[in-house]
Parts: structure tokens; C-alpha cells; sequence
């Protein structure tokens, strides 16, 4: 951070903070005090109208104001969440640079909008599922990604899957070029990749991810490759049919299963189709619903649930 960039950050967190010691503000921004006593006199040299009291702190005078720009109550609290989601859901460095883009848009409201601002976002909060296992793994390995898709490299890792291969393994070894990363709300965030292994694009759980490392082979993103507009493959070709108990239709429809396609009210109860690569994607999720729900098709996949439910009374 050069002169004028730490100059400008010091009148920004004066304007977000009434009033601030140069012990703060050194630590902040990562100065020696005296640094930060040689700043104050530049600015008061360069007519900010800066009040210093021994004991307490500098402020600004009231009324001063920097820079022009304004916000709505709205847009603040847009600025923030998102500022916030950042913080939580990205790796160090953009969580870095996000904490340091909400400071800068504190700094800037007004003093009714920035605590109406307040006011509204303590009335939310961004809920993080497994706060410490998984969100740290899914951070630690958006960093790696990032750094392969940065270098141009391609990315080795080893995949957790949630279903097991054909000889029963759950772990894959893939190295993969890494096109980019999305956010689902389901499913948190997901790695688009070209895959060695499967020689085609795949999208993995970045949080299933272990071990990534940055390999020394290059790779080079297709010319007609655009992450804003792909849409993946829709390889889903079974049908799987199943009645709920009516009185769980909106927890049902709450779920948003992502294999869900039609819904139906009817007098035999809630009718529901899926559809999906493989029955055993739905195994967990159906049998999560206890007796409210009843397979109808296909034979094979009511059989499964059988000796699911069998297995499960054996250790019972």
C-alpha cells in the first residue's frame, strides 16, 4: 500500500469509526504509529479536517464527508451480505479482499443509513453448514483450484463419492483441467473440469475434494468454452416413481430435490417422478423419509429399498 492509497484508507476508517487512536490504525493498516502520525499531518497539510485529542483519538469534523457516493439502504445491505457470503464461502485471499471491501463500504454511509444499515443485517445471518470440517476443507481447496486455473495447470486430486464405482470403491484418483467453479445452493461450490479420466467435462463438490495439488502440465481453456453460458449434459434417462403421504407434500416441495420432475396431488397421496442417472442417487434421500413414501417404480429400485430396510433391521 503506497502513501495516497494508505492516506485515503485512514480517512475511510475515520468516516466508519467516530473515533480511532493511531495504535488502531497502524494495526489496521499494518504501519508503525509514528507512520501514522507523519499521515495525520499530511492531511491536515492537504486540508481534511482532522481533530486530534490526547488520550482519545483522531476523528473527523462533523459534516466532512468522502467520497461522493451514496447508497440506499438497500443496496448497503446488498453490498455487505455479499461482502459477508465472500468472507464465509471463498479461500483466504478473496476472504482478505472481501473484509477489506466491507470496511470500505462502511466507511461511506452516512451516519442514518449506515445504522439503518445495521439494523437490518442484524436481522440476518448467513447459515454455514459444518462450520469447521467441511467449509474449511472447501476453502483451503478453492484456493488450490484457483491457483491451477490461475498458472493454467491442470489439478490432481483424489474424489469422495457419495455413490460407490462398480468394484465398490467411493475414491477416484483424477487429474483434471480446471475450467471453473460455480455456487449451487445445494450443493455448495462445484468444480467444472475437464477430466482425463472420464475424457469428457465433469463437475465435482470442491468440499469432496482431498488432497489437490498443482501439477506441472499445462492445459488450454476451449476457444468455445464459456462458463456464463454452458449448461451441462442432461445424461439422467430413469424414471423413478414414489407416492408420499399427502401431509408432507410442501416438506417435499421445501426439499427441491434436484432430481425431482413432476409433483401431483392426488387421492392416494403426493406423486412425485424423478429422474436420474443411477436409483442409488435417491436411495439415502428416500429412505430419510421413513413410511411417508413408497417407491412404485422401477421394480429394481423397490427391491434395493427392501434390502436396505432389511439390512437396517439387522442391526436393529
Amino acid at each position: 500500500m503506497n502513501k495516497t492509497e494508505r492516506l485515503l484508507a485512514i480517512v475511510m476508517e475515520l468516516q466508519r469509526s467516530r473515533v480511532r487512536t493511531a495504535d488502531e490504525l497502524s494495526e489496521v493498516l499494518g504501519v508503525s504509529a509514528r507512520t501514522i502520525y507523519r499521515d495525520m499531518q499530511a492531511l491536515s497539510e492537504a486540508g481534511v479536517p482532522i481533530i486530534g485529542e490526547t488520550g482519545t483519538g483522531y476523528s473527523l469534523m462533523e459534516g466532512y464527508f468522502l467520497p461522493p457516493v451514496s447508497f440506499t439502504v438497500e443496496e448497503a445491505v446488498s453490498l455487505l451480505l455479499g461482502a459477508e457470503f465472500i468472507e464465509k464461502r471463498f479461500d483466504p485471499a478473496f476472504r482478505l479482499s472481501a473484509r477489506s471491501s466491507r470496511r470500505k463500504i462502511e466507511a461511506i454511509l452516512s451516519g442514518p443509513i449506515r445504522e439503518e444499515t445495521n439494523r437490518i443485517q442484524g436481522g440476518i445471518r448467513l447459515l454455514q453448514k459444518d462450520e469447521m470440517d467441511l467449509m474449511i476443507r472447501e476453502k483451503v481447496n478453492l484456493g488450490i483450484i484457483r491457483e491451477a486455473m490461475l498458472d493454467g495447470k491442470k489439478l490432481r486430486f483424489a474424489y469422495h463419492k457419495r455413490i460407490a464405482e462398480a468394484d465398490g470403491s467411493r475414491v477416484t484418483e483424477r487429474t483434471v483441467a480446471p475450467y471453473g467453479l460455480a455456487h449451487d445452493e445445494q450443493n455448495g461450490w462445484l468444480l467444472l473440469a475437464s477430466c482425463d479420466l472420464r475424457e469428457d467435462i465433469r463437475h465435482f463438490r470442491v468440499s469432496r475434494i482431498s488432497g489437490p495439488a498443482v501439477t506441472d502440465e499445462p492445459f488450454q481453456l476451449p476457444d468455445n468454452f464459456n462458463l456464463q453460458s454452458y449448461r451441462p449434459k442432461d445424461t439422467r434417462s430413469i424414471r423413478v416413481c414414489a407416492i408420499f403421504n399427502p401431509e408432507m407434500a410442501d416438506k417435499v416441495d421445501e426439499a427441491n430435490n434436484y432430481y425431482m420432475e413432476t409433483a401431483e396431488a392426488r387421492e392416494d397421496g403426493y406423486h412425485v417422478t424423478f429422474r436420474v442417472r443411477q436409483p442409488e442417487e435417491l436411495l439415502s434421500w428416500i429412505l430419510g423419509w421413513g413410511a411417508d413414501v413408497a417407491v412404485t417404480e422401477p421394480e429394481s429400485f423397490k427391491n434395493r429399498i427392501k434390502e436396505e430396510i432389511k439390512k437396517m433391521k439387522e442391526r436393529y
